[in-house]
């Protein structure tokens, strides 16, 4: 009797499952919305303007003030100087692997000697200025040029006043 009740347990279950079928639904679901492939990531486009580091880089976020000016026989630092060399410090803080060379640079008049020699003091004006300001003394170098490179070619204090000067160049 133990195999006829099995038998019939199994028929009994056999037939409730079958009485459960699935009805096909009335209406069937619309089909998946299209998706739009996502883009792939790209790139950020490349920075425009100079690239950091480079002198015009340089010159830009200082507004043309890399370049400071003496008076005849001179080379201390003015107002209008420490006001240029800061900004150049605020630069150089911002950017720390980035050396410069400070250039000085006389006018025509006097000897050859007596210029180079006052180009080199006026480059170490500015450096020293710029040490002072937190810069590191590794990072700056001088050169003084006397007066071999003029940019103001002439003999008259309109162009000795623009070749007396100090300018800062980035190095790399």
């Amino acid at each position: 009797m133990n195999r006829h009740f099995k038998l019939a347990l199994l028929l009994a279950g056999t037939a409730a499952l079958g009485a459960c079928a699935k009805k096909a639904p009335e209406q069937l679901p619309p089909p998946p919305a299209e998706v739009a492939p996502t883009p792939a990531p790209t790139a950020p486009p490349p920075p425009s303007g100079p690239t950091v580091g480079s002198q015009a880089h340089f010159e830009n976020a200082v507004n043309g003030q890399n370049v400071i000016y003496f008076d005849t026989d001179r080379f201390n630092i003015d107002n209008a100087d420490a006001a240029a060399l800061q900004t150049q410090a605020q630069y150089l803080a911002r950017y720390p692997q980035i050396a410069i060379t400070v250039e000085g640079h006389a006018d025509e008049r006097g000897t050859r000697e007596y210029n180079l020699a006052l180009g080199e003091r006026r480059a170490n004006s500015a450096k020293n200025y710029l040490v002072s300001l937190g810069v590191s003394a590794g990072r700056i170098s001088t050169v003084s040029y006397g007066k071999e490179r003029p940019v103001a070619l002439g003999s008259d204090e309109a162009s000795w006043s623009q070749n007396r000067r100090a300018v800062s160049i980035v190095v790399n």
